[in-house]
């Protein structure tokens, strides 16, 4: 049987995991929920199925819930999302949240212990590993293909002129780049971050930090850097991943479409060009979600979901000591 999918707020990322959930076998959604009345009134014609205004109401109606996507945005993107994603898990429903986890370190930190108290599997959409190519290089580090592991290098960037907070670049799209990292090279221990109010195409003086460059030291003594920003072009591509070891090095490019390696004995390479057929980064979600659904759908422990809200707090935990060694101006220790 397919899993009852409720899915909460119902903007565009909400529409997008609503889609999805439409076009995956493992799924049908039963609900969805928007504390805008209009938006939840068009998504339950969407989509079929009762529109609520509020995860509380949602609840007292009885409907089956098998789990969830939290899709609220708010400050950063993510200052909404805490309220309903503790009402849904305090309701006993696993929850795949949207990134960021919080934009508030201590509202992460208890939405992950609470799942941890219930035993409830708890997600984040870090969606742009979840393609064949990052497995594959996933698959060749575990392996030790690059030997010992020496340099990541990261870049994330694209063109978003939202000023509405200083650190919306560092906070609403870094998850990604960061998850992206510690998926290959493991927990970071200690950071160090310059940053840049960039200019407009016009000229015009950004109130953002809209351009990062952030060192991190990885616990099993990988150097690595992370080149972020919110001022680039469509032409610069959307991101890159280079890791380098011993034996080997690999360059994953545009999350998916295409992986190569690098063997340090000679100059032979090895190289796929969309890789399982992926040929876009649009692909990520549905591949994200499946893995979600199948992971529910086979009742994995939580502690071993792929994409942890663990992984997410992480994460938001290394974007806010790169914020902290930039404002004062030092390296900054991590502790978890």
């Amino acid at each position: 049987m397919a899993l009852k999918i409720a899915v909460v707020g119902m903007g565009g990322i909400g529409n997008l995991h609503a889609r999805c959930y439409m076009d995956d076998p493992l799924s049908q959604v039963v609900a969805v929920c928007d504390i805008i009345k209009e938006r939840a009134d068009k998504a339950s014609v969407a989509y079929g199925c009762p529109g609520f205004y509020s995860v509380k109401s949602m609840l007292r109606s009885g409907i089956d819930i098998d789990c969830a996507s939290m899709c609220t945005a708010g400050t950063e993107n993510g200052g909404d999302h805490y309220k309903p994603t503790m009402e849904l898990l305090g309701a006993g429903i696993p929850v795949l949240g949207e990134k960021p986890i919080s934009n508030e370190i201590p509202k992460a930190r208890r939405m992950v212990a609470l799942a941890k108290k219930k035993r409830l599997r708890y997600a984040v959409n870090l969606n742009h590993r979840f393609t064949p190519a990052a497995r594959l290089a996933k698959e060749w580090v575990d392996k030790g293909r690059l030997g010992r592991l020496h340099i990541i290098n990261m870049t994330m960037w694209i063109n978003n002129p939202n000023e509405t907070s200083p650190h919306f670049h560092l906070r609403a799209l870094h998850p990604h780049s960061i998850d992206v990292m510690r998926y290959f090279c493991g927990d970071v221990v200690s950071v160090q971050a310059f940053m840049l109010r960039g200019k407009t195409m016009a000229g015009k003086q950004r109130k953002c930090w809209s351009n990062a460059q952030v060192n991190m030291l990885f616990k099993n003594g990988v150097v690595g850097h992370l080149t972020g920003s919110y001022d680039a072009g469509g032409g610069f591509g959307l991101e890159r991943c280079e890791v380098t070891g011993s034996k080997g090095r690999f360059v994953l490019e545009e999350a998916c479409e295409e992986l190569t390696f690098y063997t340090r004995a000679n100059s032979e390479t090895e190289h796929y060009h969309h890789l399982g057929g992926m040929t876009g980064f649009g692909e990520t979600f549905p591949s994200r979600i499946h893995t979600w659904l199948e992971q529910n759908k086979k009742k994995v422990a939580p502690s071993k979901i792929d994409g942890a809200g663990e992984d997410a707090l992480r994460c938001q935990l290394i974007i806010e000591a790169a914020i902290t060694s930039w404002h004062e101006k030092k390296i900054v220790d991590l502790r978890y």
